[in-house]
């Protein structure tokens, strides 16, 4: 019986240790999309000749300061990746615990090949820059993997409003499904016009990268389930 006391004590330092850990990593989740947004809000007033009322968010990649957007793209991506793992320690083998990690991972990546991969110089912007005739390798990369940026995100919110219906949580339920929907409407609404597609996709992105920050706010103040509390 003497021996059982330290090894039950360890167990509870382990435990403990594991918490801190998993809150740690969906703290990064938190943190990821404020962050973003906030990063770009000053460059849209700070960077000469960009107007964002009328260029694509993926422009600030481009010329002297570009390097910001890029390493905004990037440490957005770390971040999320981060928080999937965090994800998947909370929530897993519970509802949303597979996929919605899963998902939120693929969002990551994204995030960072299209900061690595940059779009292609359109209309101007950045002044100086030559327009190529057509898409460059680098600049369709970046589309097409927004565009499953975009979506990866899209779904990992339908996940999470799954998890909030069995968790009887209505309102976060609505709240993430309702996120989701914007987002792909927004997406796909602004496509034939140029102007509307920069207004549009900016939209989209300030209501997807808040609304998994949100979510990460709302598992690190929720109470933790059974099999959480369990979790590595």
């Amino acid at each position: 019986m003497p021996d059982e006391a330290p090894f039950a004590l360890g167990g509870g330092r382990v435990q403990t240790v594991k918490r801190s850990l998993t809150k740690t990593l969906l703290l990064c989740g938190a943190v990821a999309g404020p962050l973003f947004v906030f990063t770009v809000l000053v460059q849209d007033y700070t960077r000469p000749n960009y107007d964002p009322r009328l260029r694509l968010l993926s422009l600030l990649s481009l010329g002297d300061w570009g390097w910001v957007q890029i390493a905004n793209f990037v440490l957005a991506g770390v971040l999320n990746l981060l928080y999937a793992v965090g994800l998947r320690r909370r929530l897993h083998p519970g509802p949303a615990g597979t996929w919605g990690p899963l998902l939120i991972g693929v969002y990551g990546v994204g995030l960072i090949v299209v900061g690595v991969f940059t779009t292609d110089p359109v209309a101007g912007f950045p002044p100086g820059a030559a327009i190529p005739a057509g898409p460059s390798w680098h600049g369709a990369i970046h589309a097409l993997v927004a565009l499953f940026t975009f979506l990866s995100l899209a779904a990992a919110l339908a996940v999470f409003a799954r998890l909030f219906v069995t968790r009887k949580e209505c309102g976060w339920a609505f709240y993430c499904l309702a996120s989701a929907l914007s987002i792909l409407v927004l997406f796909f609404g602004g496509i034939n016009s140029a102007v509307l597609m920069a207004r549009f996709l900016r939209l989209a992105t300030l209501i997807g990268w808040l609304a998994a920050s949100l979510i990460a706010i709302r598992l690190l103040t929720a109470p933790e389930t059974p099999h959480s509390t369990l979790a590595r």
